[in-house]
């Protein structure tokens, strides 16, 4: 099998107006559209069992990525380890997943009510009350769900892990 990586990454990385003509599509043919988002530094089977389960909810996902200007002023000025469009070519490459659009600010907000998906997805560390977007999202009759995460797994302990084991980081 070939794949073209480079047609795989202009289909799924979008823009915010090319996204929203796509959600608009989908949903006049009855898709459920799943909107989830986050940094995606280092990716780790946290974030695949995260990202299947989300997909899992419809038939499309899209992923709101944070831009590296925000995750440096979410995160501090030692993230993101990859820059977005290494994240993005990341999460591009799964077949589960159907967009991925970089955002700039803080939180998801305007791209949540730009786009309002049926179903919006955030760990079971928030609740539905707390996910940014949900408001929207319910108000438009859509779904607010959390998913467990997998224990154990994030990637700022596997960079903690990388520093200690690094003479004279740890």
């Amino acid at each position: 099998m070939r794949i073209n990586l480079e047609k795989t990454l202009v289909d799924k990385i979008t823009t915010i107006p090319l996204l929203k003509a796509q959600v608009q599509s989908w949903q006049s043919m009855g898709q459920k559209v799943v909107f989830t988002n986050g940094v995606f530094d280092l990716l780790h089977i946290g974030h695949i069992t995260y990202l299947a389960k989300a997909a899992e909810l419809g038939e499309k996902l899209i992923i709101g990525l944070n831009a590296d200007s925000s995750v440096r002023r979410i995160k501090g000025e030692s993230r993101p380890v990859n820059d977005q469009n290494s994240r993005a070519a990341i999460l591009a490459a799964m077949f589960f997943v159907d967009a991925i659009v970089v955002f700039e600010e803080d939180t998801p907000l305007n791209l949540i009510s730009t786009l309002l998906p049926n179903i919006l997805v955030k760990g079971a560390d928030y609740s539905v009350e707390n996910i940014v977007g949900s408001k929207e999202v319910l108000a438009n009759g859509g779904e607010v769900k959390t998913i467990d995460f997998v224990k154990g797994y994030s990637s700022t302990s596997i960079i903690e892990k990388i520093k200690h084991q690094i003479p004279g980081k740890g």
